[in-house]
């Protein structure tokens, strides 16, 4: 496994301090806060290091504070319940004394039944697509300074928007969006990591889907914006560090808040796992 600091498998890799306790840290990237995703992955491998056999189909977060990314995340988890056919965790993301981050996951063993998932949208494959460098350089230098460095910067994740040209229109639009995305290093083989690793990327570029359709972008000065919750259901196994695809769309935004909701496919069309999160989205004073 390489050395690199930012490769994700490194960054998910937290140490045991206790039975049910565990540290991580932020990757010290420029984030002058620590990224949302990041917790969220964290607190899940720290529940997934209390529970044997199973996989996590489902997880709910609550952000609570803005993290340091300076200072070492606590991670307490509580084994609510270890059942038949299901398991249940809560974790604490603990920093200075106070939680920034609360997450309830479920397991469950592995089971059959009836299936069917909603198709995979036809979009460009990735390789088609141009690399970040590459891509806001071809739509032209409307595209924003903070969005060219926020391409430059996040080497932890490969990204590659469908539409990169959006960033340089200020106009209102439908707020969908697709972005195929995944891990940059090797990942181990184990399916419980890879389910974190989606955690990860899961909050990349969600809550800009809603400013789509008011014509802005999270670059803006003008707007707040900050995740308050987050929920994954995963459906089928995959590789965080091959493609998947991320369709987003977002529903409603009001009283300061949007709504975004998200699919993640693999590379053979197989629907992965749904996302959805809510988040501030508030217009500063003076900003319209």
């Amino acid at each position: 496994m390489s050395e690199d600091p930012r490769h994700l498998a490194q960054i998910l890799d937290l140490e045991r301090i206790e039975i049910n306790i565990f540290r991580g840290h932020s990757p010290q990237t420029g984030w002058i806060r620590v990224f949302g995703g990041l917790v969220i992955a964290q607190a899940l491998v720290a529940c997934s290091r209390t529970v044997e056999g199973r996989l996590p189909h489902s997880l709910h977060g609550y952000f609570l504070l803005p993290g340091d990314p300076s200072a070492p995340i606590v991670y307490e988890v509580d084994r609510i319940r270890d059942g038949k056919s299901f398991t249940t965790r809560r974790c604490n993301a603990i920093q200075h004394g106070q939680a920034i981050f609360s997450l309830s996951a479920s397991y469950q063993v592995e089971e059959t039944g009836l299936e069917h998932a909603v198709p995979m949208p036809d979009v460009p494959d990735p390789e088609s697509l141009p690399g970040d460098p590459e891509a806001y350089a071809q739509a032209g230098a409307e595209i924003p300074k903070a969005v060219q460095r926020m391409f430059e910067r996040e080497r932890t994740l490969e990204l590659r928007p469908v539409d990169v040209s959006r960033y340089a229109r200020h106009a209102p639009m439908a707020p969908v969006q697709y972005v195929w995305i995944r891990a940059v290093g090797p990942m181990p083989d184990d399916q419980a990591f890879h389910r974190a690793a989606l955690a990860y990327l899961s909050d990349m570029t969600l809550l800009d889907t809603a400013l789509m359709a008011h014509g802005r972008t999270i670059f803006d000065g003008g707007v707040q914006v900050a995740s308050l919750d987050h929920a994954i259901w995963f459906h089928r196994p995959f590789r965080a560090d091959e493609w998947l695809l991320y369709a987003q769309d977002s529903p409603n935004t009001g009283g300061s808040r949007g709504l975004t909701r998200g699919l993640l496919y693999a590379r053979d069309k197989r629907l992965v796992a749904s996302v959805a999160q809510e988040g501030l989205i508030r217009l500063l004073s003076g900003k319209s």
